[in-house]
């Protein structure tokens, strides 16, 4: 009789484990199913918020999706109008927001060298892609500090702070939300950011400046490259912020770069493509792109540039 109970009992379990359904691979090349797809996302409730901070965070690679399995149900001119023609981003899964009977909400993180995009998508209650919308990804400044989610009305924001130089804040916000009848997300609110900065803050301007070219090299109060002491004798600890066509195009950057030569300093940027070379004359630095530094500048151009070094007036008082 026991034999007999324990037989029936490894029956049922066996006829269980082969009717429970296995969790598809998002990571491989095999198609899987739009419901699948849709629920590997964690579902949250709104409102669901994200800052800024969230582009430099390193992720899990079990949030991977393969190029293949995602374009099975997002066309690749999303990814492309973003990243180009050639270049295929690495995708991790985010979070998963469901109206009521309605639309869901994914959000997806793209990378790739130079460049962090988080996307939110849209499907519609039959599971089927609606739309999709660029919600954050760097704007370069080391000023601003970037907010966005949806709220509890299933609207999509964005909210961008600004600090002045003067240490108050001033901020920008735009509202989205998705027109059904359009199939396309639409600004329906935007209260403009007064972005206008007309003196750039130095954060380095307080460290030593003992190296030979440690000084600051300036075009206007908007283009600089500032120059100070490394911890080791071939370091130098930098700061660059251009602005040019009239705000149309600005970057910024801070970091420590190493001295490969007597008057040339080379920055390599941890986890990204970005590298910079700075060449020093007795009156001038002159900045060379070396590999693109996308996230720290705007799209149409580039840091590179020559800059004129400012007397030190402090030093010609003193002599």
């Amino acid at each position: 009789m026991f034999k007999t109970l324990a037989f029936v009992s490894s029956l049922l379990l066996l006829l269980l484990s082969c009717n429970e359904k296995k969790k598809p691979s998002l990571t491989g090349d095999e198609p899987v199913e739009i419901a699948d797809f849709i629920n590997s996302f964690e579902l949250v409730k709104p409102t669901y918020e994200m800052s800024d901070t969230v582009l430099g965070k390193k992720e899990n690679d079990s949030l991977l999706v393969s190029y293949k399995i995602f374009t099975q149900f997002v066309p690749d001119s999303v990814l492309k109008k973003e990243f180009g023609k050639n270049l295929k981003p690495k995708i991790y899964l985010m979070k998963r927001v469901e109206a009521d009977k309605q639309e869901t909400y994914l959000f997806v993180k793209t990378i790739n060298a130079d460049k962090t995009v988080i996307f939110i998508l849209c499907f519609d209650n039959d599971k089927k892609f609606m739309a999709a919308m660029p919600l954050l990804k760097d704007d370069g400044l080391a000023s601003t500090t970037q907010v966005c989610g949806i709220d509890r009305r299933y609207s999509i924001y964005k909210t961008t702070f600004l600090k002045r130089p003067d240490g108050s804040v001033t901020e920008g916000r735009e509202v989205s939300v998705f027109n059904a009848d359009a199939k396309k997300f639409m600004l329906i609110m935007t209260d403009a950011l007064d972005d206008k900065v007309l003196e750039v803050i130095n954060p380095i301007d307080n460290l030593t400046r003992k190296n030979k070219y440690a000084a600051d090299y300036v075009k206007d109060k908007m283009n600089i490259v500032s120059i100070r002491d490394g911890a080791k004798t071939d370091k130098i600890n930098f700061f660059i912020h251009f602005d040019k066509n009239k705000g149309e195009c600005t970057g910024e950057i801070k970091g420590t770069a190493s001295l490969t030569k007597p008057n040339v300093a080379v920055f390599r940027q941890t986890g990204e493509s970005c590298v910079l070379q700075l060449n020093f004359t007795t009156t001038s630095v002159t900045i060379k792109e070396m590999e693109p530094c996308g996230s720290h500048r705007g799209i149409k151009c580039s840091f590179d540039g020559s800059y004129p070094r400012k007397k030190d007036t402090a030093k010609a008082k003193r002599k």
